[in-house]
Formats: structure tokens, C-alpha cells, sequence
């Protein structure tokens, strides 16, 4: 079940924010919240959520261990091997055989496995819970239901963003639901969701038009345009998946941490970081980047660590060398740019220069990102800087799927992936009529989904 279905939308979220709003206390709510997760992760794995309650469960243990015992670093090591053996058997135990069998010539058995939805999210989560266990960053949660609302919490359970326990342990326990949260919330919400479905999925049809195409029909107009479609795709699609977790957190009393901040319109791959999937970027620098020793043992090893957390970064993504080569490229940049000398922010064309390196430092290393191997991404990266003389059938490819609607989408995603809207919000009567937009925007993305709309949802992959 995904936020942007008509499932979700007229049926699950309404029967649990009533069921959630006549409960007398926060010990039901979190029954009825825990109840609702669990059906809402089973909907789509009715064999999976068994896994999750699993992991859940172990790592509970796991934590009462390191709390009661003086042997803390051996359960601590003996969580970290549980769970990442978990993560590398269904993400990466198909890809690694095949590899195996293809590099050596062996017929090992193809593990038949299929990738369980949000691994990589609940994982980390139920991780980060045992790693600040042992640091002594939060208290050992003994109540077992409570940790599984935690890990299991349907708003951030697919998609993320990825949430820390100790952000959110106070309004586990207690927590007070005020009318003016619950509206800020469907507001937050209804932004997500038009993001989602007005512009992602618009944009959506453009990229897979192109990135699909054979070679012969794309030529270096449809290819760039393919790209950028591609690059804007991603971005409002996980980022108003990311703003209807918010929202709905909020509606449920929950504050979640920000996990976008305009990523394309930084000037460097570190400040991108910074604004890019910030839950995961934060997620690697606490748990992996600091205990390598950060920037603390001079500039090779921080350039050196810098490395090791983006190839961690791609790997994490999924199993595919595209993924891997992405992460590599990121950290390439990250190093590249560790060595520079420092830029002049006060110079115009400086920061001109450096917004446009980064844009096309990105939109490559997502054109590597979307194509399914190392050779597409030759193929595709060819046709974007090779001039060629593919003349009808790529005007013809181009002239499909640029209608009005798609166009339309172009051109809003390229608007509103700047703060304009945040100007606009610090209009008094524009932040008033943002109301009545939210209730008007959910009901257009109703009819649209409705209509059997193209809704692909990205991260479902990892």
C-alpha cells in the first residue's frame, strides 16, 4: 500500500485517525497505531511482516543484552551481524550468485528470494536503536510493543525518512494531539501528495519514455530532456513521499526530523549531502563516518572515510554496480572537492560556476543512477554529449510525451524544486488560502489516481 493510492487515501487513513482520535489514552493509541502498521506493511507483504516483527524482536533482545550485561560490545557486534545479514541475504544473495557463477564459471544455486519492502529503512532504524543503546544516547525500551510502533510505524516504514528512537521516545510514552498539529499535518500531507502525483508522475512518463527507448530513437535533445525528467522525478517523488510521512506523523503526534532542504540548489556534492535524503546522509555520518574517525586523523583518512561511507552509501541502495558506481562517483566529488582550494562565495560568477558543476554533476550521476548497467549508462551518456544524426522516430519519441500535462510538470518541477514556495508561505493570505489548496490539491490527486493514473513509486526498489 502506498500513501499516493485511493486504498490509502479513502479507506486505511481515515478509519485509523478516527479510531486513533476516540482512544482514551496513549496506551491505546499506540495499540490501534501498532494494529494499523502492521496490516498496512502486511497489505503488501503478507509473509514479510513476519520478518519485520523478526528482526524487531531480535533486536529488542539485543538491546536488553547490552543493557544488563557488561559483555556490551559482544552483543553489539553480534546485533550489527544479525542485521546486516539480514540486509545482504534478500538484497544482495541474488546479485552476489549470479556474479559468483558468471566470474568463475560455477552453478552455485540462485537463491529465490524477492526483496522485502522497506528493509533498508526498518534495518537501519532497529540499528540505530541498539548502536545508541550501547552509547548510552537512550534508555533500553522494555516494553517490546512500543519498540515495534517504533520500527514498524506505517508513515515512515517504506520510504522512510529514516527516524532515530531517542527523537521520538518521549511521544512514544506521552504525547498530546492538538487541532492545529492535526491541519498542519494534512497540510504537510496534501503538499506531499501533490508533489507525488502532479508532478512526479507526470514527469515519470517523460524519463521511462526516454530511458526505455532503444538507442536508435534517442538523440541528444530527448536524451537531456530525459535526464532532467529523470532528476526531477526522484526528487518529488521521495521528497513528497518524505513530506507525507511528516504530515501524517504530525497528525498522529509524532514530529519527524526534515529530510529534503532544495538539494538542486546547492553549489558542492558536500552541501547537497547536507540537503539530500538527510536522514540517511545523517544516519551514515553518526554510525559509520564518526567511528571511522571522521575528519579527526588528518586529510587523507577523512578523504579516505569520505570514500568508505558513499561506496556504503550506493551499496545500500540496492544490488546493482550502477548503484555501487554512484555511490563511488559521490565520493569521487567529495574528494575532489576535500583538495580544492576554497571558493569565493561573495563572487557571483564563482557561485554561478559552481551551482551549474553541480547540477550536472548530479543529473550524470542519476542518469547512472536510473539505467540498468554500466552499459546502458555508456549508451545513455553517449547519446547526451554525442551529437547524431537520429532524425524522425527521436522527434516522434520527444513529440509523445511532451503533452501540455508532462510539459506543465516540467516546468512546475523545475519552479518548485527552488524555495519559491517558502517565499510565497511568508504571504500572510497566501499561507491562509494554503488551507483550502491542500483540500483542493487531495481532491484533484483523488480524481487523478482514480482515472488509473501512472503512479510508479521509486523507492520501492530499496
Amino acid at each position: 500500500m502506498v500513501f499516493s493510492s485511493i486504498t490509502f487515501l479513502s479507506l486505511f487513513l481515515p478509519a485509523v485517525l478516527i479510531l486513533d482520535r476516540i482512544c482514551p489514552n496513549v496506551r491505546f493509541k499506540n495499540a490501534i497505531l501498532l494494529v494499523a502498521s502492521l496490516v498496512f506493511y502486511a497489505y503488501g507483504e503478507p509473509v514479510y511482516v513476519l520478518l519485520m516483527i523478526a528482526s524487531s524482536l531480535l533486536n529488542y533482545i539485543w538491546a536488553l543484552l547490552i543493557s544488563r550485561f557488561r559483555a556490551k560490545k559482544l552483543f553489539l557486534t553480534c546485533a550489527v551481524i544479525t542485521n546486516l545479514g539480514a540486509l545482504v541475504f534478500f538484497k544482495y544473495s541474488v546479485f552476489l550468485t549470479t556474479w559468483f557463477n558468471t566470474s568463475f564459471n560455477t552453478l552455485i544455486p540462485v537463491p529465490d528470494v524477492t526483496l522485502p519492502l522497506g528493509i533498508s529503512f526498518f534495518t537501519f532504524q532497529a540499528m540505530s536503536y541498539v548502536i545508541d543503546v550501547y552509547r548510552g544516547d537512550c534508555k533500553v525500551q522494555k516494553n517490546y510493543g512500543r519498540l515495534l510502533l517504533y520500527i514498524s510505524f506505517f508513515p515512515q516504514l517504506i520510504a522512510g525518512p529514516i527516524v532515530k528512537y531517542r527523537d521520538i521516545e518521549a511521544e512514544i510514552s506521552s504525547r498530546k494531539i492538538t487541532s492545529e498539529q492535526t491541519v498542519s499535518g494534512i497540510r504537510r500531507f496534501a503538499c506531499g501528495l501533490a508533489k507525488k502525483v502532479f508532478i512526479a508522475n507526470n514527469v515519470a512518463v517523460i524519463a521511462d519514455a526516454v530511458f526505455n527507448a532503444s538507442s536508435a530513437s534517442v538523440n541528444l535533445p530527448a536524451a537531456w530532456i530525459g535526464a532532467l525528467s529523470y532528476m526531477l522525478q526522484i526528487y518529488f517523488d521521495f521528497s513528497g513521499y518524505s513530506d507525507m510521512a511528516i504530515g501524517l506523523g504530525l497528525m498522529f503526534g509524532f514530529h519527524f526530523k526534515e529530510n529534503f532542504d532544495y538539494p538542486y540548489i546547492s553549489s558542492s556534492i558536500k552541501e547537497f549531502w547536507r540537503r539530500w535524503h538527510i536522514s540517511l546522509s545523517t544516519w551514515f555520518k553518526e554510525y559509520l563516518y564518526i567511528p571511522l574517525g571522521g575528519n579527526r586523523k588528518g586529510k587523507i583518512r577523512t578523504v579516505i572515510n569520505k570514500f568508505i561511507v558513499f561506496a556504503c552509501t550506493g551499496i545500500w541502495h540496492g544490488a546493482n554496480w550502477t548503484f555501487l558506481f554512484w555511490g563511488l562517483y559521490h565520493g569521487a566529488f567529495l574528494m575532489i572537492e576535500e583538495v580544492m582550494p576554497k571558493k569565493d562565495r561573495k563572487n557571483a560568477l564563482m557561485k554561478a560556476l559552481s551551482h551549474v558543476y553541480l547540477i550536472l554533476v548530479v543529473l550524470i550521476g542519476f542518469v547512472m543512477f536510473r539505467c540498468d548497467s554500466i552499459k546502458d549508462f555508456g549508451i545513455m551518456l553517449t547519446n547526451m554529449f554525442v551529437p547524431s544524426a537520429k532524425g524522425i522516430e527521436a522527434s516522434m519519441l520527444i513529440m509523445s510525451v511532451l503533452t501540455p500535462i508532462n510539459l506543465t510538470a516540467l516546468v512546475a518541477g523545475v519552479v518548485f524544486a527552488t524555495p519559491v514556495a517558502q517565499k510565497l508561505k511568508k504571504n500572510k493570505y497566501l499561507e491562509k488560502a494554503s488551507y483550502a489548496l491542500a483540500i483542493i490539491a487531495v481532491l484533484f490527486a483523488l480524481m487523478s489516481l482514480s482515472s488509473g493514473s501512472y503512479n510508479p513509486f521509486i523507492y520501492f526498489r530499496f
